[in-house]
């Protein structure tokens, strides 16, 4: 019998709406006991780790993100993944199908379970193609999808234009509760754009991309979702139109939700000319964009770091974006983790890959814009991370609750930290957080019961 016991700390759990500080005993991979007698049921051989003055929850689950695997290795597998994963306090992620091939058939999704068992550090999670090969042409054969395993279906990198088949895939998924994911582009809008149309697009004459090209897809996948009743995730949500929309949509009872990205609530369209202020502690425990008379030097013009899809958008999208997830409008944070070859960003902007990285970044962004900034309590941070994902996938994961699978996240919210991408454990480093100090931490692991990850020495040494 393998046991573990975490002493002392403050437990989080949002699914049962407990707030203490209490033990957590783990027997066997599952949850065996929060507080009361765990630590006089914890056998004697239990491995014991003390987390006073930390918080114990649910292991955190990300919906978005791509580890490439198979066909495009170079850029990251399933292990190196899952490694950053885990480092960032995420026992759970969901794989995107725009892999090579795609994963729009039952062989990918046997292969990819099949890696992630063999060489995973945390739990992998299929979602499947709306369409074949992504191609937007013909339908993939959900049920087939949904038999092998995936847990929702997407074109993510793409963008289904055809609304009909928009409407057939929806009424399929639900004939099989599968949730659609949808990469909100219209292509016709945003053409050529490789950021945010607006001032800064003008100003260092690149081709813009407008929020319009977000929002007609939001507004489609609104009337679509009230028309099939299907359920419908709108996925890096980027605009303040479409935030609203979603508002909208939900208080009128339609089953659509959202997501959003740590890099459109803290970064604006401005960091790509090298003009993001960088950020500095302007309080005790508030963090936000430091004044002028305090910048450090600006990033260069044309960082190919700060290219991604949906592009950065304005000051005003990006508050959308915090009131949203503030107010509940938006139930899921997520990193849309896209790794790429260094080869690959170190082009001009306009032929740059779109993606960053963010699995190991993620989790501190939000503290730092959400929670020290005084917008949203830790609990309902942790609801984010833990309890939106699980429901909206169906998913046996996000709770502490006895017999529970024992994934567990524990965060040190005040550790300081700076990001490094020679630390990190993915295979690419295109994340434009490169030295950025940090606030808030995922110190230890564990997945199944098991330690994967832990910093805890340092942390509270």
């Amino acid at each position: 019998m393998k046991a573990l016991l975490l002493t002392g700390g403050r437990v989080l759990d949002p699914a049962n709406r407990f707030d203490a500080v209490a033990d957590v005993l783990v027997v066997d991979g599952k949850i065996a006991a929060v507080g009361g007698d765990a630590a006089a049921r914890a056998p004697a051989e239990a491995e014991r780790l003390s987390v006073t003055g930390l918080v114990v929850c649910p292991g955190l689950i990300d919906l978005h993100v791509h580890l490439r695997e198979p066909g495009q290795t170079a850029k990251e597998t399933i292990a190196t993944g899952t490694a950053a994963a885990v480092q960032g306090g995420f026992t759970s992620v969901v794989c995107m199908p725009n892999t090579s091939p795609a994963i729009d058939n039952a062989g990918t999704v046997a292969l990819i379970h099949d890696v992630a068992l063999d060489q995973g550090v945390s739990h992998v999670y299929a979602t499947g193609a709306i369409t074949r090969g992504l191609a937007g042409e013909e339908m993939a054969p959900i049920g087939t999808l949904q038999k092998a395993g995936v847990v929702a279906i997407t074109d993510d990198g793409h963008c289904v234009q055809n609304n009909e088949m928009m409407r057939r895939a929806l009424e399929y998924a639900r004939m099989f509760d599968l949730l659609v994911m949808d990469h909100c582009q219209d292509y016709s809008l945003v053409t050529e754009g490789v950021m945010h149309e607006g001032y800064w697009s003008t100003a260092l004459g690149l081709r813009g991309w407008p929020s319009a090209g977000e929002e007609m897809i939001v507004a489609r996948n609104v009337l679509l979702a009230e028309k099939t009743g299907a359920r419908v995730h709108c996925q890096h949500l980027s605009s303040a139109g479409s935030v609203q929309m979603i508002r909208e949509a939900r208080q009128r009872g339609i089953s659509i939700s959202g997501e959003a990205c740590p890099h459109h609530f803290t970064l604006t369209d401005a960091a790509v000319a090298g003009s993001e202020k960088f950020w500095a502690k302007d309080g005790p425990g508030i963090w936000g964009f430091a004044t002028p008379d305090r910048l450090r030097p600006s990033w260069p013009v044309y960082d190919t770091n700060f290219k991604m899809n949906p592009p950065l958008r304005s000051a005003r999208d990006r508050e959308a974006i915090l009131a949203g997830i503030a107010d509940g409008t938006i139930e899921v944070i997520a990193s849309d983790h896209a790794p790429h070859c260094g080869y690959e960003k170190e082009v001009e902007f306009d032929y740059a890959p779109f993606g960053i990285t963010g699995l190991e970044t993620e989790l501190s962004l939000s503290l730092m814009q959400l929670v020290h900034s005084g917008r949203m309590s830790l609990s309902d941070l942790v609801h984010r991370f833990t309890v939106g994902p699980a429901r909206l996938l169906r998913l046996p994961a996000g709770t502490l609750t006895v017999g529970a699978e024992a994934d567990v996240t524990v965060i040190d919210p005040d550790r300081e930290w700076v990001y490094e991408r020679a630390d990190s454990a993915s295979k690419s480093g295109n994340s434009p957080f490169h030295g950025w100090p940090l606030k808030g931490k995922a110190v230890l692991t564990v997945v199944s019961g098991k330690v994967v990850w832990k910093d805890l020495k340092q942390s509270q040494g």
